[in-house]
């Protein structure tokens, strides 16, 4: 489902400089795929949603044997955490390069998600979340898209395997991290997941913002 708009209200941060800020927090992410990130959340809460305290980015476009999660705060512009994060079976093998939204494909889905309840679930301390984009990644509560540990999040993994395991499509998260991420994230929070699929890039919505001018930003991200 995407944002419905409502109406206009004031931009709570200038989406340049705060991605410039958060930029010199996270060295090791593309930081054209962070202004990617924070100008399709600008561009929900444009639309009228509500703004959030935090921003989570997974670049998919790197392996899963590296750090691709990041989370930031947006008041205090910090890092609270650079972490790995798993991709679906269905998306590859350390890197992922396929992406779903249907249910059954046991593929991640890229794009803009807003976080939602916490709950305890046969994963532990999970987080559902909710797709914003149509077509793209608006099946996630249908599908049980959530973040949840897994103990096959783990470097360990990596010097066994040449990547760490994978899920059935959710962004799994190393088990001594689990609830801090999703404390961190629940309650309505943003999380970015992109991958420089080219059909995403020409029709999203959040990323073809009529508010911004992201031509430049994207064709530089890929």
């Amino acid at each position: 489902m995407e944002t419905a708009i409502t109406h206009p209200p004031a931009q709570p941060y200038p989406q340049d400089q705060l991605a410039s800020s958060l930029a010199t927090q996270a060295p090791d992410l593309n930081p054209q795929v962070l202004l990617t990130a924070v100008s399709a959340m600008q561009c929900a809460v444009s639309s009228g949603a509500e703004p959030a305290d935090r921003l989570a980015v997974i670049d998919f476009s790197l392996p899963s044997s590296e750090q691709r999660l990041w989370i930031f705060d947006l008041q205090t512009r910090t890092l609270l955490l650079q972490d790995l994060v798993a991709h679906g079976q269905g998306s590859g093998g350390n890197l992922a390069s396929s992406f779903s939204n249907v249910e059954g494909s046991h593929q991640s889905s890229i794009g803009l998600f807003r976080t939602q309840e916490s709950y305890f679930g046969k994963h532990g301390y999970s987080l559902r979340m909710d797709g914003l984009e149509a077509g793209i990644n608006d099946l996630a509560r249908q599908r049980a898209i959530v973040i949840h540990p897994a103990d096959y999040v783990d470097p360990s993994w990596v010097e066994r395997h040449g990547r760490i395991g994978r899920s059935h499509g959710c962004p799994a998260v190393r088990p001594e991290v689990a609830s801090m991420v999703v404390d961190s994230l629940k309650g309505g929070q943003f999380m970015f997941s992109w991958y420089p699929d080219d059909h995403w890039l020409a029709t999203s919505s959040f990323i073809n913002c009529p508010a911004t001018d992201g031509g430049d930003m994207i064709a530089s991200a890929r």
